[in-house]
């Protein structure tokens, strides 16, 4: 897949942008061509066309929609799905419901999204549940290590009708958002520029006293600890330098967050598989509940075709496979995605998953357990997903519109 020619600046951008918006702009963006070369002039032409077109709709509603994307990181946001479903969804209502992006610097971040929308600020937000876990506990319930054995397990799970009850319903109910979509990856470690040179990691042991820089998902940081390493906390405006110069040996994330942010940084990604890695969209559920039914059934099924999309953008863009395909990120930047051997994963499953080593994660299970209705939320979530086989592929899951089952 060839990478689009930008021959224009920030500045460009942001002025073209403040002219036609945010949302116009990025859609005139996805419109050209792979490998076309296009100017600001281009740009902003069809940026104008995309806002000419989309205010000659008669519009009901407008949903505000923030997300934690920067101006040139607009490629990170069709890996995540979320222009795809903003796409979808005034496609589909035929511009009834019209959805106005607000990117990073001016609306929220990663951790405060879910609190902009929560409080009624934006209607709908994009976040990684670790990090929204931060404002919302409940979501640590996906970060208990080797629960998911494939990223297919993880879309079995989400497209699964029992997810209502486990996650979507207990979201609602306790917290007011409506778990719309998400991307879903597992959780890598993707190594700074002191391990350019070096051999792939092919083994648990290598990964003894490595520092790496974690996310605010505290489960996380602790199947780190018992894998032997020294998570450290790091803001994220520190990582890329900490990455760059070797200030830590790597950090806990997935392939598509940091290809978008900084791929010159990372020199190869150990596949660890580590626990759930989703960057998902989710909506105000006041906001939900005013929507006449027609546009709440658009809503859902256009969060329906988006998760299905998200499985299609982590190859052709990222990279984040074997073999690799030529131009996407990883490619293009020398980044090197090592699978670990099947009895390397075996073992760290061992040394830090509830199934062989429950002792330090009886505290955490009876948290969420209490937060998910007295269930054993962690056994719930692990049954369903060794409902299929080990090695089925994500493509080949059999997409399921969850709502519409009996709760």
């Amino acid at each position: 897949m060839k990478k689009q020619s930008r021959n224009y600046s920030r500045r460009d951008f942001l002025r073209i942008t403040r002219n036609f918006g945010i949302t116009s702009t990025l859609m005139a963006m996805a419109a050209f061509a792979p490998g076309d070369n296009f100017s600001t002039l281009r740009l902003a032409d069809a940026a104008a066309l995309q806002e000419k077109k989309r205010s000659a709709k008669n519009t009901r509603v407008t949903l505000v929609y923030g997300l934690s994307v920067k101006w040139k990181d607009w490629e990170h946001i069709d890996p995540i799905g979320c222009l795809h479903f903003v796409r979808d969804l005034e496609d589909r209502t035929d511009g009834e419901i019209r959805v106005e992006i607000i990117d990073q610097n001016t609306i929220c971040n990663q951790f405060d999204c879910i609190k902009r929308a929560q409080s009624g600020i934006i209607d709908i937000y994009c976040s990684t549940t670790q990090n929204a876990a931060e404002s919302v506990p409940f979501f640590n319930i996906l970060d208990f290590p080797y629960m998911f054995p494939g990223r297919a397990s993880q879309q079995y799970f989400f497209y699964h009708p029992k997810s209502n009850k486990l996650l979507r319903e207990p979201l609602i109910k306790q917290y007011g958002i409506r778990f719309l979509f998400t991307n879903c990856r597992l959780r890598e470690l993707l190594m700074g520029m002191k391990w350019r040179k070096k051999p792939d990691i092919t083994t648990i042991e290598e990964l003894s006293g490595m520092t790496i820089r974690v996310t605010a998902s505290k489960p996380g940081k602790l199947a780190l600890e018992l894998l032997n390493m020294k998570p450290i906390p790091i803001p994220w405006e520190e990582t890329l330098g900490a990455l760059k110069y070797g200030m830590v040996d790597g950090m806990e994330g997935y392939s598509s967050a940091v290809a978008a942010e900084f791929p010159e940084v990372i020199s190869q990604v150990v596949n660890l598989r580590l626990f759930s890695a989703n960057e998902h969209t989710g909506i105000n559920e006041r906001v939900f509940e005013k929507l006449t039914p027609d546009l709440q059934y658009a809503v859902m099924e256009s969060a329906y075709q988006t998760q299905m999309a998200t499985e299609v953008a982590c190859f052709n863009t990222v990279g984040a496979s074997l073999p690799m395909k030529q131009d996407t990120i990883f490619a293009k930047h020398g980044i090197r995605f090592v699978e670990l051997p099947v009895k390397e994963l075996e073992k760290a499953e061992k040394i830090c998953s509830p199934l062989y080593n429950p002792k330090p994660w009886e505290s955490w299970r009876e948290k969420l357990n209490k937060l998910a209705g007295d269930i054993d939320i962690y056994q719930e979530i692990f049954n369903i997903a060794r409902e299929i086989p080990a090695d089925t592929l994500a493509q080949n899951i059999d997409p399921r519109r969850w709502w519409k089952y009996e709760k």
